[in-house]
């Protein structure tokens, strides 16, 4: 077990997830350290996340705390392999806060990804020129150069939309937001003809709930829901005003999933919604 800072959500994540396999298997830290032949500090700084851990490690700790559940155990051993590899994010450590890092570290990561917005367009199928201006928007304001490297690190995050085999992505955007005429009617509309074209990709959804509807679950509220290999590694991601933040207990991965299919039972299927942008796009 060795030290690896800066600690990542990712890292963190893995060691909530040891720890609760620890609880679960009824084991005191003591107990436990005692059993896999360490210390219990040591054990305690991996369960903080301030060490990292091997893929080794944690099968023998999942042999110790008596977990047969193999996905489980493979996703886990999968996520301490991948924590010693630096992602394209690290480049804007200590410029950029460290939430927006773990989000593009989890999206990079997420077998899936649903999302839910009512009053912006998602930032993974955002313009550069309607990012700009959300960040212009900014308060405090953000100086020029702050805006450009939060407009590019958001871009750069869309990459996983891209590549060779890109990430399912399912979202809901409330009418309001498509609405509204971010940088102009020009950047506006080219916003929305851009939202269209990726709607057409076979691996990205994009549902419409229209302002007929009214009330529904979940208005005002904006969130990313990242699949994991096993449900137990899913994650919901919540925009503050003070930043992400991230959820992943499992009381709140199952409000955040029974949210979503209720937003998604009231927004119009994918050919509507397509219809219904087109729409708007000819009002700006």
């Amino acid at each position: 077990m060795t030290s690896r800072p800066p600690t990542t959500a990712r890292r963190l994540r893995l060691a909530t997830e040891l720890r609760r396999l620890r609880e679960r298997a009824g084991l005191t830290s003591t107990e436990a350290a005692r059993q896999l032949g360490t210390s219990s500090g040591q054990l305690s700084n991996v369960e903080t996340g301030r060490f990292g851990v091997s893929a080794d490690r944690v099968r023998a700790m999942a042999r110790t705390y008596s977990c047969t559940d193999q996905a489980h155990v493979d996703a886990l051993a999968a996520m301490a392999g991948g924590d010693r590899k630096k992602g394209w994010w690290e480049q804007y450590r200590g410029i950029l806060p460290p939430g927006l890092l773990d989000l593009a570290e989890l999206e990079h990561h997420a077998t899936a990804l649903r999302t839910a917005y009512t009053s912006h367009i998602p930032g993974l199928l955002q313009t550069i020129d309607h990012a700009r201006e959300i960040f212009r928007q900014m308060i405090p304001v953000a100086p020029p150069p702050e805006v450009e490297h939060r407009a590019s690190h958001r871009i750069k995050r869309q990459a996983v939309l891209h590549r060779h085999e890109p990430v399912s992505y399912h979202t809901i955007v409330h009418e309001a937001a498509l609405r509204m005429k971010v940088g102009g009617p020009d950047v506006a509309r080219a916003q929305l003809n851009h939202l269209l074209d990726m709607s057409e990709r076979d691996h990205i959804t994009v549902l419409v709930i229209p302002f007929e509807v009214g009330a529904f679950p979940g208005s005002g509220q904006s969130m990313n829901f990242a699949r994991g290999p096993v449900p137990q590694l899913d994650t919901v991601q919540l925009d503050q005003s003070h930043g992400p933040v991230l959820l992943d207990a499992e009381a709140q991965l199952q409000k955040y999933r029974l949210l979503l299919e209720r937003m998604e039972a009231v927004a119009l299927d994918p050919e509507k919604s397509r219809d219904h942008m087109h729409q708007i796009a000819r009002q700006l």
